[in-house]
């Protein structure tokens, strides 16, 4: 009799990785072309390394870790650049007449029928991740047009513009090279540091910087000259910071960078901030809110008037909640306006205005016209400054919805600044109606996870938080996290609503200490709160929490 093989779906169900009720919504929610697996992961219900296990079990197909393979180099002539890519294959290895091939997909039958007929191998077929694989072609196949060619091609001085436009070019295949490694890699920035004797690249991979590779000092003029073509600065000159922006398609992929140059002793350093329009959050639910502190924030930005601050240092997704209250109240109904710098995100139905202070279109001046613009919903990017700041109180008096964000450390101090800035108190305490202090910690990778015993150390914090803590988890490190043992960010949250205690405390100019009795008694969640929670849950480490949090 034949075995009827299972559905993946149920398959997962069985495994205890996802429940009935996820399978269900993703089913209702995904494309018609969509695989349910690439809609599970999209969602975050799986990860890739766990999609590629059960796929495993169901197709018998064999799994392979790329990581640290021992590839047989002379293959990857069989099959091109262009073609591992578009596929997202990589062959492993040949046995007589049988080239064994990773794929994604391994249930791509006309890919395995074009390769058979290609190479004139039997092909057989194994599971890898496409992380992994991305990771393999750019690690294997960019050593045949490698650095090291690359380099010696290279152009000792800035000798004619065509080099920095022709596609074929070795410093545009360099930078290229750059980009799309920070890509699959999922950076949020690329760091060029000019030094003494080299030129050190990094990435910022989940908030952390690491050096991914050191090029000789005289690839550094060249190296900037390309940015600044693309990024349409103007390349003669070097004494004053500036800023542009690149949009370019690497590997069927849309990626819009921010671009940043600043002279320093040795050159210009160039910070390129990557803005993945794929990942852009938009839904509050997924950016880390626990549920009283979903509760509170939706309750804030639903009101009618009143100013919200989102607080927090730099790259601390600030932004992205911002977008993502955007999202939640834009309807036909509003008028939504933005003023930013720079325009981060484009939304559709919402009109964003872009800072030049050459111009003399300032935070301050641009709010001042908006107001004539009839709007309900105002954003503005950031109160840097008295003016600033109290166009936009006025504006949340006059019956408009404000949103904003401020560098602070935390909620409460954020009242302090203000008046710092030279607010005063009886305006700021009518105006604002909640604040809130963003952090981002990384996750625990969810393919080496371990559940562990917690250490006395950390048995004593909670209980100085009055929680109680019986496991943790931490990742072991592997493959799938660069063996770190983190992999992805989520945020943590304090969001202090301002009520009216806290007005009156406000407004008498009375001491910190009463504001922060108020924000307890009104059970407001500190950061390190919503940390310890988070730790609770297996979501994040200890040492993750106190490295942005302060323990009081």
């Amino acid at each position: 009799m034949r075995q009827t093989r299972k559905r993946l779906g149920d398959l997962l169900i069985e495994e205890g990785l996802i429940t009935e009720e996820q399978l269900q919504s993703t089913m209702d929610e995904k494309g018609s072309n969509q695989k349910i697996g690439d809609a599970l992961i999209q969602r975050g219900f799986i990860t890739e390394q766990q999609l590629v296990e059960v796929l495993e079990y169901q197709l018998g197909i064999p799994h392979v870790n790329l990581f640290q393979y021992p590839f047989e180099t002379n293959l990857f002539s069989l099959v091109s650049k262009e073609t591992a890519r578009r596929n997202l294959i990589i062959p492993l290895k040949r046995d007589g007449n049988k080239l064994f091939v990773a794929m994604a997909n391994p249930m791509d039958f006309i890919v395995i029928d074009d390769l058979r007929l290609s190479t004139g191998f039997h092909i057989e077929p194994a599971i890898a991740t496409k992380d992994d694989i991305l990771r393999t072609i750019n690690k294997y196949y960019d050593v045949d047009d490698g650095f090291d060619e690359l380099l010696d091609e290279l152009p000792q001085n800035e000798n004619g513009r065509d080099d920095f436009t022709d596609l074929n070019s070795p410093i545009v295949r360099l930078v290229n090279q750059l980009l799309s490694n920070a890509v699959i890699q999922r950076a949020s920035d690329i760091h060029i540091d000019p030094q003494e004797t080299k030129v050190v690249v990094r990435y910022r991979v989940d908030g952390v910087l690491r050096n991914e590779r050191i090029l000789p000092r005289h690839m550094q003029s060249v190296l900037t000259a390309r940015i600044k073509i693309m990024s349409n600065l103007d390349i003669t000159e070097h004494r004053i910071p500036q800023d542009g922006r690149i949009k370019l398609n690497l590997d069927f992929h849309t990626v819009d960078l921010r671009v940043s140059t600043l002279p320093t002793v040795y050159g210009e350093k160039i910070v390129m901030r990557l803005l993945d329009m794929g990942a852009a959050l938009n839904d509050l639910s997924k950016i880390g809110f626990n549920t009283l502190n979903l509760k509170r924030f939706s309750e804030l930005i639903e009101q009618p008037t009143g100013i919200v601050l989102i607080t927090g240092p730099t790259g601390s997704g600030k932004s992205s909640t911002l977008y993502a209250a955007l999202n939640k109240l834009n309807s036909e109904k509003v008028n939504i306006i933005t003023i930013e710098d720079p325009v981060e995100y484009q939304m559709e139905g919402i009109n964003q205005i872009q800072v030049n202070s050459n111009v003399g279109m300032t935070f301050a001046a641009g709010l001042r016209s908006i107001l004539r613009q009839d709007p309900n919903i105002i954003m503005v990017g950031e109160i840097r400054d008295r003016e600033t700041a109290e166009i936009a109180i006025r504006a949340s008096l006059t019956g408009h919805l404000v949103l904003s964000t401020l560098h602070t450390n935390d909620s409460l101090g954020t009242v302090t600044r203000l008046i710092d800035m030279g607010v005063e108190p009886f305006l700021l305490a009518s105006s604002v109606s909640g604040i809130v202090a963003q952090r981002l910690i990384r996750k625990v990778c969810r393919d080496c996870i371990e559940v562990q015993e917690p250490s006395k150390r950390e048995k004593e914090i909670f209980a100085r938080r009055g929680m109680k803590v019986d496991k943790i988890s931490r990742g072991k490190g592997c493959p799938s996290c660069n063996m770190t043992g983190y992999k992805g960010r989520i945020a943590l949250h304090e969001v202090l609503v301002i009520n009216d205690d806290m007005r009156r405390v406000i407004m008498n100019d009375d001491s910190f200490q009463k504001l922060r009795e108020h924000a307890i008694k009104n059970k407001t969640i500190f950061l390190i709160d919503d940390g310890l929670l988070k730790v609770k849950q297996g979501l994040t480490t200890t040492e993750e929490v106190l490295r942005v949090a302060i323990l009081e």
